[in-house]
């Protein structure tokens, strides 16, 4: 009779799920879910048993939970998070050329403004990006720490299924304009 905990693999889902989010950090409840091929429920068990062991910790960021090693710096666990967002990423990608107008972002990425607004308020947050005031008060957006932003684009590798829902509701947005 074949144990249940242990996927045609050989290895048991816990400690699959151990490994992705160890190579995966910032991977939310979904993705895991998809990517592993569990139920959402099989999931939900394991994630927990391991948080109790202290393998992993979730971190809820804009209505999403996430799920990372526990040796992940607190800091370091939103912004991945939030890279794992095509929209807030294209926005960083786009501040790596250096400083610009909250437009010209917005129109670099071909998103309303409204919408880079909402991701900008949680790369502000999390201290990636600032805006910055000039004489007249127009704003200019650029990234507080390059090179740290660099490292952290570096380790996120959005799924396809991420990016085709970050382009949905691109999509809703511009028909909402």
């Amino acid at each position: 009779m074949s144990d249940p905990a242990v996927p045609p693999t050989g290895r048991p889902t816990r400690e699959r799920i151990a490994e992705y989010v160890h190579s995966h950090p910032g991977v939310h409840f979904n993705e895991l879910v998809r990517r592993l091929d569990l139920a959402p429920g099989q999931a939900q068990y394991h994630l927990r048993r391991l948080a109790r062991a202290d393998r992993v910790v979730d971190e809820a960021v804009s209505g999403r939970t996430h799920y990372f090693d526990p040796a992940v710096d607190p800091l370091e666990r939103r912004r991945l998070a939030l890279f794992r967002r095509e929209t807030a990423r294209d926005a960083v990608l786009e501040l790596l050329d250096g400083p610009a107008r909250p437009a010209a972002v917005a129109d670099g990425i071909g998103v309303a403004r409204s919408t880079l607004e909402w991701h900008l308020d949680g790369l502000v947050d999390a201290g990636v990006v600032e805006k910055r005031r000039d004489e007249r008060g127009r704003v200019t957006l650029a990234l507080t720490d390059p090179e740290a932003t660099v490292r952290d684009l570096r380790r996120i590798e959005p799924s396809i299924p991420d990016r085709l829902l970050d382009r949905f509701t691109r999509l809703v947005d511009a028909l909402l304009e």
